[in-house]
Order: structure tokens, then sequence, then C-alpha cells
């Protein structure tokens, strides 16, 4: 005998690291993934994994106290991109400096939380349900599904990644997850492909259990058309730079009309965890990243939906403020996040960290409560007033859109 969940495992898993998960099946509308409409605005959220250093990503050249911390790290004025008269772009991140100059780059300082977690586990878990040192048995952006829409409605939370994320874990909606669109399929041995095919075809009457398997693998089969055909359409001009970062199937979707209101995907295999060497690779994995979000940022122009679009970007905590021995940094607190979009007013936000004011391990002390972002991308974009159901608490959003 197995369990509910193995059955689950077993008969709903798609490959292609691809699945579609949730706690509760979605009712089947007639037109699956058309008709999202045209007006209804979109949030996509971008998570750098591995804690990105963010003293060595937007840096603060104007202050001596930057280069005491980090004699060997400390990236000079003369090599960095120009922001203004304090601060500088990593030179990796010549896409960042294009959305700056464009005024449609946001920047905030100092997020983070009290009490810092220095586990990428349990900090990032913190992050993903924007509960710190708490629990919370959902995700962020599967409580903002649910309050955006508290009926199930087939395709409206995205997931681009191997694995599902904690943050997209909803009680209501079925999260679509998916890496590579062509390979968006069912996942079984050979032996067992004529069952699998057959899962959901047949009625169940009176069995619930059966049942929830028929839903389930239903909504997994006609989701895996509607991406794959979206991917198939899709064809772009636009560069992303060398690394698009999952970025382009989430401009597929949107092109192809797909009802999600919310998109989650991430840098993976925590690549900005740099405590050795870090100067050359962080260097490179900024301009990943920095090209991949002004590629998309062009695509959606392209489109003619940026208007509609929103990126957030994060990772799970900053660097320590100095450097360490072996020319890297370790896990730290503070970070910095970014949000891009064209109705989103360029600038800095946040109060920036203190460089002489650290705590015990060195480390920098946050000044904006990262939920006060989310709270921003919650009420100041998708639905006013929403943030306070969602995150639990009331936290003061920043006027960083227009």
């Amino acid at each position: 005998m197995i369990n509910r969940r193995e059955m689950l495992a077993r008969l709903a898993a798609l490959g292609g690291g691809g699945l579609l998960a949730g706690a509760v099946p979605c009712a089947f509308a007639d037109a699956l993934g058309a008709g999202g409409k045209q007006d209804e605005r979109i949030l996509v959220v971008f998570e750098m994994s591995g804690g990105n250093d963010g003293l060595n990503t937007i840096v603060p050249h104007a202050d001596d106290t930057y280069y005491k911390l980090r004699p060997r790290l400390g990236l000079k004025k003369d090599k960095l991109l120009a922001l203004d008269e304090h601060w500088g772009f990593n030179p990796g991140l010549l896409g960042f400096q294009r959305l700056w100059k464009d005024g449609r780059l946001a920047i905030v300082h100092g997020a983070g939380y009290a009490q810092p977690s220095f586990s990428h586990f349990t900090s990032m878990a913190y992050w993903h349900t924007a509960a710190p040192n708490s629990g919370d048995e959902y995700g962020w952006c599967g409580r903002l599904a649910d309050t955006l829409a508290p009926k199930p409605i087939p395709n409206y939370l995205v997931n681009i990644d191997t694995t599902q994320s904690l943050a997209v874990r909803s009680r209501v909606h079925t999260p679509v997850v998916f890496d590579e669109p062509d390979r968006f399929q069912r996942l079984g041995l050979m032996q067992e492909r004529t069952l699998l095919d057959r899962v959901g075809q047949s009625a169940a009457p009176g069995n619930a259990s059966l049942d929830y398997l028929k839903q389930v693998a239903q909504s997994a089969a006609e989701s895996s058309v509607l991406v794959r055909d979206a991917w198939d359409k899709y064809k772009t001009p636009v560069d992303y730079g060398i690394l698009p970062a999952q970025l382009p199937k989430v401009a597929a979707c949107i092109a192809a009309g797909l009802p999600a209101r919310v998109y989650y995907l991430a840098f993976r295999n925590n690549a900005f965890d740099t405590h050795v060497q870090q100067l050359d690779l962080h260097q490179r994995l900024l301009s990943y990243v920095g090209d991949a979000i002004h590629g998309f940022q062009r695509d959606l122009e392209r489109l003619g939906v940026a208007d509609r679009v929103t990126t957030m970007i994060f990772s799970e905590f900053g660097r320590r403020a100095p450097e360490n021995t072996n020319l890297g940094t370790d896990h730290g607190a503070a970070g910095t996040m970014f949000m891009v979009g064209t109705r989103v007013k360029g600038g800095h936000y946040g109060t920036p960290v203190s460089l002489t004011d650290l705590d015990e391990g060195d480390n920098l002390k946050f000044t904006t409560d990262f939920r006060r972002v989310y709270a921003t991308a919650i009420d100041g974009w998708l639905q006013p007033g929403a943030a306070k159901t969602v995150l639990k608490g009331e936290f003061e959003t920043l006027p960083l859109f227009a």
C-alpha cells in the first residue's frame, strides 16, 4: 500500500523537471489557458539564490569605510559603471545601468529582517513565506494568488523551476511548475506509460481520492499542452545575454495570454554563494542577471505588455561587510532588492546601511523590512489593500510606483 502523497507523486508528476502540484485541484474552465485579461497586472519574482553580496552590487564608492572593510575586494570608482556621486554599479551590471538611465530601476537598500538566519535553507524559507523566525504552511505568492482570486483559476500561478518553490504553495490554487517547456509531460517508467496515459480519462464515482487524482492529472495534461504551445509560438529578436535565466519562458507565457498574475523563478544552484575568489565570479553572475532582466524588459516592450508587468528581484541575505581570507565574503544579513518596470519610479529607496555600525558578527544591520517591499508590490502594483491579508500584518509601502 502507498499513501495519497506517494500516489500523487507518481501519477501527477511531469517530465523535464516539471510538475503541477498543490493542495487543492483546479476547477476546470472551458478555456483553460486562454483569457488572461489584457488589463490585468502581472508580478514576476526573480530569486538570486545563494546570498548576493549587495555591497559589491551597488557599490558605495564615496564611503572610505567600504575600502577599509574590503582592501582587496573593494571595487574602485574608476572600475564601476556610473550611477551617482555616492554609488556605482558593479561592472557586470550594464543591463541594470541601462534600466537606471531609463528610469525603470528602483534600488531598495538594507533589505532584511530581525534576528537573521545565516542558513540558506532557513532564511530562504523566511523569504518564501514572508514569516521570519516563525512558520507558515503556504508561501507568500501562494497566499497572494489566493487573495487575488479566492476561487481556483487554472494557470493562475506559474513557477519555472525543476521543483516547486515553497513561495508558490497555495491553499486554493494549483501552481503550474515546469522547467523545459518542450519536455513538460508526465514522467514515468515505460512499463507505466499505458496506465499513466489513462489517468484522468475514466470516471471515479464516489471515490474522492481517485477523483482528486483525475483532476490533477487532467489539469497537468492540459497545462502542459498550453505551455508547450506558448513556447513553440514564441520567437524573439531580443538579446537576453549569455544566460537568459528562464525569463524568455515567462515572456512566452505572457505573450500567449495565460491568465497567470504571478510568475516565480530563480537563478539556481546557490550561485551567489561567493565564499572564495569572489570578484570575477560575482561580476560574471551579475552580468547574466543584469542582461537577462534588461532583455526581458525590452521583450515586454516589444510585445506591447510592458505596462502590465513589474519584476521584483531579491536574495535570501547579503554578505558580511568585511572580506574573508579567501578573497570572498561570508553569509551576512541585509542586502539589496530591486524593482523593474515601466511604471516603476527609478531611484533609491529605503535607508542605506551603515558601514560603521555593524552587529557583533560584522554584519550589516537591516534598515528595510523585506516585507515592506512585498507590500509595495502587492498594494502598489497588484491590488491595493491586499498586503495586510497576504502578509498577515501591516507594512509601510515604498513610493516607488508612478
